[in-house]
């Protein structure tokens, strides 16, 4: 488990499951901070990339490196809301549905191939930390399932779209 915050919570849970961590803080270069995870990973025999609470943009490098083995979560149906605040953008927006995407990464900032998608209504009472709670249920239901497919060899990019085997 590879982190850029040294005391995350993750971290220790991972450490808590005898699970290999690092800490890669980021010094403010984005090619080198990419090259170090990178390096990191496949030095500890990792062969994907699974970003959760990442909020960092990785250098073309990595989707060199890890092509089609980059996973990213987000917080709303993409290509709706990107970027830092989707839920508040699906508030401001009125939108009644939104939801959670899981893609694999690519150049551009969430964007590239949608492997599964998944609706969370917007209810009338709604502020960003109920709206929030709700689409991380949903996030931890979801996330897993497409984690599994990957380890398992299930997921194939074909002309830009996501097949299930």
């Amino acid at each position: 488990m590879i982190s850029d915050v040294g005391d995350c919570r993750a971290l220790e849970r991972a450490r808590e499951a005898s699970i290999e961590t690092a800490v890669v803080p980021y010094g403010g270069d984005k090619a080198v901070f990419t090259k170090t995870i990178c390096d990191v990973a496949q030095g500890a025999g990792i062969e994907a990339l699974v970003l959760a609470g990442f909020m960092r943009i990785l250098a073309p490098e990595a989707i060199t490196r890890f092509p089609h083995r980059i996973l990213n979560i987000h917080p709303s149906l993409l290509p709706a809301f990107p970027g830092v605040d989707a839920v508040g953008q699906a508030l401001r927006a009125g939108v009644q549905v939104t939801g959670v995407t899981v893609h694999f990464v690519d150049e551009r900032v969430d964007h590239g191939p949608i492997i599964a998608q998944r609706a969370v209504p917007v209810l009338p009472d709604d502020d960003v930390a109920s709206l929030h709670e709700r689409i991380q249920v949903t996030e931890h239901e979801i996330y897993p399932r497409v984690v599994r497919a990957l380890v398992e060899g299930r997921l194939l990019v074909d002309n830009g779209k996501v097949i299930w085997a």
